[in-house]
């Protein structure tokens, strides 16, 4: 078997697909890949589940609905549901188009979060639009990922040139990621350095190029932690969460709490007593360790299971895409899907600290559920443009 990487440029462990360019090839629409789409769905239907189970004793407390997140939620959904369909629509040609502008509008959405009225106190995450809030660092993560498929695929003869193929791109996804950084967002700053590493990778860039980016994100992640007293207690209670269980490992402690408690089978669905109050944000962040809860290691592998079934076929529909952009798209979009699902689990798990990434198309979020939706409609309406076997050179 050949190797490539996904742009065509310097050899590595990708199996090849013919050499292109992006007018070498008159791109045919067949049909999507039904596997993903049925992944997805199940995904989406285990989060109506969940979210419903979660969000009632949060919705009883805070405003007298139990039902005021779930339905929400179903708004989200819908919006979501459109999203995905109308991205499944539109050929790759229409997102090379859209890469640039789309990459201003949301670095313009994370400047307008600290205008004054904005946002509300220290935290500068979210536009309010009436009954409506966003989030523009959701956006980002796509808007990032979009352009750097684009730029990287321009690119694709000089990514062993650190200053041509490497340095532009680090330039502008820096800029998004200190906005980010002072929404403050760290988890979402996390989310986007490691797409832009992994399609550095993947675009064919130097190792030894990829491990001065991987130190350097490493200092400045261990800066980010110790510039905020509270990141580095979360930091310190992950270790050893039941000596800080009253502190910073209150809800790490309890999340374990709610795994233990599940075991193998689980409590029963609904039946979670963590999230009565206990577990904090049971409906959002830490909606994994409920399921563990109420559905024990069954509910857990299933959900594992699922989103290993996206990492595949998501890599499948990127070494099948006859151009190094849309390879380079959906590899970025299966990442940053298959990616923020593994930091949501590890978090949950006590293996990472404490940072707010929820868990794609399941935890409770309007806006992450909208642009998860989104990503997993350019996955589609690339897997229609796919080569078939008979088309790919072994």
């Amino acid at each position: 078997m050949g190797v490539i990487v996904l742009t065509d440029a310097v050899p590595r462990s990708w199996p090849r697909t013919p050499a292109s360019s992006p007018g070498e090839h008159a791109i045919r629409r067949g049909v999507i890949d039904s596997w993903f789409l049925l992944a997805v769905v199940l995904l989406l239907l285990i989060g109506e589940v969940m979210v419903f189970s979660t969000s009632f004793f949060a919705g009883s407390e805070r405003f007298s609905d139990p039902y005021r997140y779930f339905w929400k939620h179903q708004f989200a959904l819908v919006l979501g549901g459109v999203g995905l369909t109308l991205a499944s629509l539109i050929p790759s040609r229409m997102y090379q188009r859209i890469a640039y502008p789309f990459l201003l509008l949301a670095i313009l959405g994370l400047v307008v979060v600290f205008m004054p009225g904005v946002s509300h106190g220290k935290v500068h995450r979210w536009i309010h639009l009436g009954p409506v809030n966003f989030q523009p660092s959701e956006l980002a993560k796509g808007a990032v990922v979009l352009y750097l498929a684009m730029a990287l695929a321009k690119k694709a003869e000089r990514m062993t040139d650190f200053v041509y193929g490497i340095l532009p791109q680090l330039i502008v996804t820096g800029a998004v990621i200190l906005l980010i950084v002072l929404e403050p967002d760290l988890g979402g700053a996390v989310s986007v350095s490691l797409a832009l590493f992994a399609l550095l990778f993947v675009a064919g860039a130097r190792l030894r190029h990829l491990g001065a980016l991987a130190l350097c994100g490493l200092v400045l992640f261990l800066c980010a932690a110790f510039a905020a007293s509270y990141r580095l207690d979360r930091l310190i209670a992950m270790w050893d969460p039941a000596a800080h269980k009253q502190g910073h490992g209150y809800q790490l402690n309890q999340s374990l709490l709610a795994f233990g408690a599940g075991g193998v089978h689980g409590v029963g669905l609904g039946e979670s007593r963590q999230k009565m109050f206990y577990l904090p944000e049971a409906h959002t962040d830490f909606i994994f360790a409920v399921v563990g809860e109420e559905t024990g290691l069954w509910g857990t592998g299933a959900i594992v299971g699922l989103f290993a079934l996206l990492a595949w076929r998501g890599t499948r529909v990127a070494l099948r895409h006859p151009q190094p952009f849309g390879r380079l798209l959906a590899f970025g979009c299966m990442f940053l899907l298959v990616c923020q699902a593994g930091l949501n689990m590890a978090v949950v798990l006590g293996l990472l600290p404490t940072k707010g990434l929820p868990l794609p198309f399941i935890s409770y979020g309007g806006s992450s559920l909208v642009m998860s939706s989104i990503y997993a409609g350019v996955l589609l309406s690339l897997s229609r443009e796919s080569m078939r076997e008979n088309q790919v050179h072994a």
